[in-house]
C-alpha cells in the first residue's frame, strides 16, 4: 500500500511540473549548447555545421576550399613520386623515363621533387587549415545567432563638409542608448 502511494504521488508531481511549463521561446531562452552541436557537425562533416546554422551559402565555398586544397595535394604527390622515380631510375642507368627527352640534367629532376615536395606539404597546411576554419566558422556563427541586435547600439557612417574649408569628412557614429 507505501508503494502505491508513492508511486501516485510521484506521478502526480511529474504531471504537475509538465503542466507547469510554457514553450515559448525568446532570446534568453536560447540553447547554450548549440555553438557545440555546430562545430561538432562541423568536424564530423565539413558543411554540416552550417547547414545547423542555416547558412546554406556557406556549404559550396567550404566544399570548394577543402576540394582545391585537396586536388592541389594529389597533384603535387603525383608529380612528386614521378620526378623522385625519374631521378632514381636514371641513377639505376635506365633510360626510359618519362622526362628522358625534356629533362637532360639529373640535378633538375632533383628540383622538380623538391618543389612538388613543397607543394604538396603546403597544400596539406592548407587542407587542415580549411578545416579548421570551417569548424571555427560554424563556432562562431552559432555564438553571433545568440548576441542580442537592436537599435539601442548602432553604427552608421557619415560624411561632413565644412563650407568653410571646403574639406569633406568621412567617418562612423556610434549611438549607444540606455
Amino acid at each position: 500500500m507505501q508503494k502505491n502511494r508513492f508511486i501516485l504521488i510521484i506521478f502526480f508531481l511529474i504531471s504537475f511540473e509538465t503542466f507547469g511549463q510554457e514553450s515559448t521561446s525568446s532570446f534568453q531562452d536560447s540553447d547554450v549548447t548549440e555553438p557545440s552541436k555546430a562545430a561538432f557537425y562541423s568536424a564530423v562533416l565539413p558543411g554540416a555545421g552550417q547547414a545547423f546554422n542555416k547558412k546554406y551559402w556557406k556549404i559550396p565555398i567550404v566544399y570548394a576550399a577543402i576540394g582545391t586544397s585537396i586536388y592541389s595535394y594529389n597533384f603535387n604527390q603525383k608529380k612528386y613520386w614521378s620526378y623522385r622515380n625519374s631521378y632514381k631510375s636514371r641513377k639505376a642507368g635506365y633510360s626510359n623515363d618519362e622526362y628522358q627527352n625534356l629533362i637532360l640534367d639529373d640535378e633538375r629532376l632533383l628540383d622538380g621533387a623538391k618543389f612538388h615536395k613543397k607543394n604538396r606539404d603546403l597544400s596539406m597546411v592548407f587542407i587542415v587549415g580549411f578545416y579548421i576554419l570551417n569548424i571555427l566558422d560554424a563556432n562562431i556563427d552559432s555564438h553571433l545567432k545568440q548576441y542580442n541586435v537592436n537599435e539601442n547600439l548602432t553604427i552608421k557612417p557619415f560624411i561632413e563638409s565644412s563650407s568653410e574649408t571646403k574639406i569633406s569628412s568621412v567617418g562612423f557614429s556610434l549611438n549607444l542608448n540606455f
